[in-house]
C-alpha cells in the first residue's frame, strides 16, 4: 500500500480548478480528479458513473453540497442501475435522491454508524440520453487519418481505451508537416477573468506535462518539462492576477526581472510568468514513439480521398474508389485535409485560416548560457548543452497552395525570415546568432487555425438534422456515429494535442470526458451551427 500511496502522491497535480486525468498501471487504471467548487464542476462533468459515494458533511452543516439541484445532476449522469452510498441519513437527502430518480433504502452502518443510506438509480421514466454520452460507435477498431501530433495523440488515447488502431497518412514518414519542426513549446496561459481560453490551455498544459514527461523518461524523445519563462508586462498586475484567481505556484509564478533572468541564465528585459512544468518537445520523436506502440498499425503513403457510410460504419476510399478500410470509428486529424472529406458528406466549411511559420536553428557556445525556453515576442529553445538553439517562429497569413515549392507541409526557407527570428531573439534574450547565414538552418511549415483561435475537436454533427431539432445547444445535436474531428490546433498544437486526443477517445469509447462540458462546447465542430442559429433573424432554435 505504501508503494501505491507514493505513486499517487507523485502523480498528484497542481491544485488548479479543473479536471486532471491521471494514469496508473500503464494507463490501465485512470483517475479523473475534479478540483473546484462542486456546484460548478458537477453539472459540467460528462460521464456515466456506475457507482457514487457521497462523502460530504451532513446537509445541515454543508447545505451547498446536498442541494436538490446537485442531486438531480447525479441522476442526469447516472448509468442505468447505478448504485449510491453515503453515511448521511438525513431525510432531506433521501427525499432529494428520490426526486432525482433513485430508489432509496436504509443500510446497516459500520464503525459505530447505526445506519447508512443506499440507493440505486431506477427512474420512473427513462430520460433521453445526450448525444455522445454513451459509446459513439460499437466496435473495437478505429482509423486515424493524419500522422502528425494531433493524429498521434488521438491514436495513443484510442489505443489506451482498448481499441485496435490504424493510422494512415499521405506521407512516407510520420510528422512530415508542421509537426516535423525540430522542437516546439508546451505551456499554459493566464488571462484576466480566467475564461474558456485560459482554462482550456491550463488543462491542456498540465496534461501535456504528464504525457510528455512519461515519454522523456523513455529516452526516445528529446525535450524536457523542466520549466518555461514567458515575458509578462507589469509585475504588480501579474501578482494581483494570481492572487485573484488563486492559481498555485506549482502551475505558474510571477517573477521579477532579476528572478526570471537568474532562471533563464541570460538577462531578460522584464518580469516573466514562470511555468514550472512546461517545456519543449521534439514532436516528431513523440509521434514516432506513439506509432511504434504494440497494437497500433501505421500505414504510410495512403491517401484517403473519400468517406462513405456502410459496412461496419465507415468506408475509406482512395482516389480510384477502392476501399482502404471498413471500420466503425474514424478520426480526421489531417489538418486542412479534413475539409474536403466532410464537405463530401454535406457539411458546410468552417472558417479556417493558414499561416506560414519559419524557425531558425544555429549552434554557438554563447547560446549554452540559456537554461530554459523563453517566450514572448518569439521564443528561444536551448536544445543541447553544446549551444544548439532554436528560435522563431514567424507568422504570415497565406495559403499553402500559392507556394509552388511546398512539399508535404514544409515550405522553402526565406533568409529574411531567419533575420527576423534572430533580431527578435536578441531583443528577447540578448543572445546574438552567428553572423554567417551559412551557419543557420531551419524549417518552414503551414499552421491551420480557426477564426476564433480555438481548435476543432469532437464528434462531427449530423449533416442533416431531424425536423424540429433545436440548434441553439450544440451538446444536444445528433452526431455522425463514429466520426470525429481533431484539427486546427494552430501554433499551440503541442500543448493541446494530448488532452484533445483523450477527449476524442472518450467520446468514441463512452469513457468520462477529460474536459468540462462548456470547454468541450467551445471547441465543438458544431459551434458554428449554434452561433448561426443564435443570430437575430434565424429560425429561433429549431431546424425546419
Amino acid at each position: 500500500m505504501h508503494e501505491l500511496a507514493a505513486e499517487l502522491h507523485a502523480a498528484w497535480p497542481p491544485l488548479t480548478p479543473n479536471l486532471h486525468a491521471l494514469d496508473f498501471e500503464g494507463g490501465r487504471v485512470q483517475l479523473l480528479l475534479a478540483l473546484g467548487e462542486v456546484t460548478r464542476l458537477l453539472p459540467a462533468l460528462r460521464a456515466e458513473p456506475d457507482a457514487f459515494f457521497l462523502d460530504g458533511f451532513a446537509p445541515v452543516r454543508d447545505p451547498q453540497v446536498w442541494q436538490p439541484r446537485l442531486l438531480k445532476a447525479l441522476g442526469r449522469m447516472a448509468a442505468p442501475g447505478a448504485t449510491l452510498a453515503t453515511w448521511s441519513v438525513a431525510s432531506e437527502l433521501r427525499h432529494g435522491l428520490v426526486s432525482a430518480g433513485f430508489d432509496v433504502q436504509a443500510g446497516h452502518g459500520k464503525g459505530g454508524q447505526h445506519e447508512i443510506t443506499l440507493a440505486r438509480y431506477a427512474p420512473r421514466f427513462e430520460r433521453p440520453r445526450r448525444p455522445g454520452a454513451a459509446a459513439a460507435a460499437a466496435g473495437s477498431e478505429a482509423v486515424v487519418i493524419g500522422a502528425g501530433i494531433a493524429g498521434a495523440a488521438a491514436a495513443k488515447a484510442l489505443l489506451q481505451a482498448g481499441l485496435q488502431v490504424t493510422v494512415v497518412d499521405t506521407q512516407s514518414v510520420p510528422a512530415a508537416q508542421a509537426s516535423g519542426n525540430p522542437a516546439g513549446l508546451f505551456h499554459g496561459t493566464v488571462h484576466p477573468h480566467d475564461g474558456p481560453h485560459a482554462r482550456l490551455f491550463r488543462a491542456a498544459a498540465l496534461m501535456a506535462q504528464r504525457d510528455y514527461g512519461a515519454a522523456f523518461n523513455t529516452g526516445a524523445v528529446a525535450g524536457n518539462a523542466a520549466g518555461l519563462l514567458r515575458l509578462g508586462d507589469r509585475l504588480p498586475a501579474m501578482q494581483a492576477l494570481l492572487r485573484e484567481q488563486g492559481l498555485p505556484s506549482g502551475y505558474v509564478q510571477a517573477l521579477d526581472a532579476a528572478a526570471s533572468s537568474a532562471l533563464a541564465g541570460v538577462p531578460l528585459p522584464g518580469p516573466a510568468w514562470f511555468y514550472p512544468g512546461a517545456g519543449w518537445l521534439a514532436a516528431a520523436d513523440w509521434v514516432r514513439l506513439q506509432l511504434s506502440q504494440p497494437g497500433l498499425r501505421w500505414r504510410p503513403n495512403t491517401a484517403v480521398a473519400a468517406l462513405s457510410r456502410g459496412g461496419q460504419g465507415w468506408l475509406l476510399h482512395d482516389a480510384q474508389g477502392r476501399t482502404i478500410a471498413d471500420v466503425p470509428i474514424v478520426v480526421l486529424a489531417n489538418a486542412a485535409g479534413v475539409v474536403p472529406l466532410v464537405a463530401q458528406l454535406g457539411h458546410a466549411p468552417w472558417p479556417l485560416q493558414h499561416s506560414r511559420g519559419q524557425v531558425t536553428l544555429w549552434t554557438q557556445a554563447s547560446a549554452a548560457r540559456l537554461r530554459m525556453p523563453v517566450a514572448g515576442d518569439g521564443y528561444a529553445i536551448p536544445m543541447a548543452a553544446d549551444g544548439s538553439l532554436l528560435c522563431g517562429a514567424t507568422r504570415e497569413a497565406g495559403e499553402p497552395s500559392t507556394d509552388p515549392d511546398i512539399d508535404g507541409g514544409s515550405a522553402p526557407l526565406r533568409a529574411a525570415d531567419d533575420r527576423h527570428n534572430i533580431d527578435r531573439l536578441k531583443r528577447l534574450t540578448g543572445l546574438i546568432a552567428p553572423a554567417e547565414p551559412a551557419r543557420w538552418s531551419g524549417r518552414a511549415g503551414w499552421r491551420l487555425q480557426t477564426a476564433d483561435r480555438l481548435p476543432i475537436a469532437g464528434a462531427l454533427p449530423a449533416s442533416t438534422m431531424p425536423f424540429g431539432q433545436r440548434l441553439d445547444q450544440g451538446r444536444l445535436l445528433p452526431r455522425e456515429s463514429g466520426l470525429f474531428v481533431l484539427t486546427a490546433l494552430g501554433a499551440r498544437g503541442l500543448t493541446l494535442a494530448p488532452l484533445l486526443g483523450r477527449l476524442v477517445a472518450a467520446q468514441a469509447s463512452g469513457a468520462p470526458w477529460p474536459l468540462e462540458q462548456d470547454l468541450a462546447d467551445a471547441i465543438d465542430p458544431a459551434r458554428w451551427l449554434v452561433r448561426a442559429d443564435r443570430r437575430p433573424g434565424t429560425n429561433n432554435g429549431s431546424q425546419a
